[in-house]
């Protein structure tokens, strides 16, 4: 099957392990239930939890927790999107080829909505970490630490700050500040996702700081590929509108490097993912094939279109 048929299986897959893990639209709050649910299925690539199981079973994890661990990294995800959608933020109405959630619920349900999806995500973490033996407990302690941590006032919230007190001051983003948000806001989560899976493969420290490595440049490869599809993508296949960097007057990395650039350090940063992914792939074959897909699902990134 080619790459995106893959990927698209997988999402598929994904989408019924993380359906259980949903709130009941039921009782006095079943609207918020309603607007956090709706944010999930709006679809996606799913491409944290993917990326956090198939690190998982590169490095020979069999985890009982995988599937709780891998809702949670997506509602995670989702909540950001939400609030990213919001006036206040970017005051996006598409999301996913779909009108975001403030545009279905209203800015307060949307916040609300966003803050039940990231609660919720650390309250499966936390009930599943209670049933955990010992030895399961230290690799559930760790994915709560490294999620805490990754999108967290040091990982994503941090660079999402960074990037609007610049607007709202209208100070110049530096290329460093620049890359400060790209590595927080973006690649936090991503590195994040391969950490997990590491974790709960219980992967030693030289394992994990692989993983780390190869999660920073995919993040940022894969947030340069995003700036370039606001110049040149196609909005049916994006889903939302391009353009809205340009219209904002939003510096980019295409602004510092120019859009040529842009894509050979796309290329550039892929291609020293998969450089380290190599150290990482032991010999059996179940993990072959596991790195096999990681190795295509790299390349894709930097070529997608949308």
């Amino acid at each position: 099957m080619e790459i995106q048929e893959i990927i698209a299986q997988r999402a598929q897959e994904i989408e019924g392990q993380i359906e259980p893990f949903l709130p009941k639209e039921t009782g006095y709050a079943g609207k918020l239930y309603e607007a956090m649910n709706y944010s999930v299925r709006a679809g996606g690539k799913r491409l944290r939890p993917m990326l956090l199981a198939s690190c998982h079973r590169l490095l020979g994890g069999n985890s009982s927790h995988l599937s709780v661990a891998m809702a949670a990294i997506e509602m995670i995800h989702t909540y950001s999107l939400v609030h990213d959608d919001l006036p206040a933020m970017d005051n996006d109405m598409l999301r996913r080829g779909k009108p975001t959630t403030h545009a279905v619920y209203g800015e307060a349900m949307a916040i609300l909505a966003g803050d039940g999806l990231l609660n919720h995500a650390f309250t499966l973490l936390g009930r599943e970490l209670i049933s955990c033996d010992d030895e399961q407990m230290r690799s559930m302690a760790k994915v709560i630490a490294i999620l805490s941590d990754k999108a967290g006032i040091d990982g994503m919230i941090g660079g999402q700050s960074v990037d609007v007190e610049s607007e709202k001051t209208g100070s110049v983003i530096t290329k460093e500040k620049l890359d400060y948000i790209y590595r927080k806001k973006t690649g936090a989560l991503l590195t994040a996702a391969m950490l997990c899976g590491g974790a709960l493969a219980q992967a030693d420290d030289e394992k994990m700081k692989t993983l780390s490595d190869i999660g920073e440049k995919i993040g940022l490869a894969f947030q340069i590929i995003d700036d370039i599809l606001d110049v040149e993508g196609d909005q049916k296949l994006l889903g939302k509108p391009i353009g809205s960097d340009e219209k904002n007057e939003k510096a980019t990395y295409i602004t510092y490097e120019g859009i040529e650039k842009a894509k050979e350090d796309a290329d550039r940063l892929t291609r020293e993912a998969l450089d380290c992914l190599d150290t990482l792939c032991p010999d059996e074959a179940d993990a072959q094939q596991e790195a096999a897909f990681l190795r295509e699902l790299f390349l894709y990134l930097t070529k997608r279109d949308h």
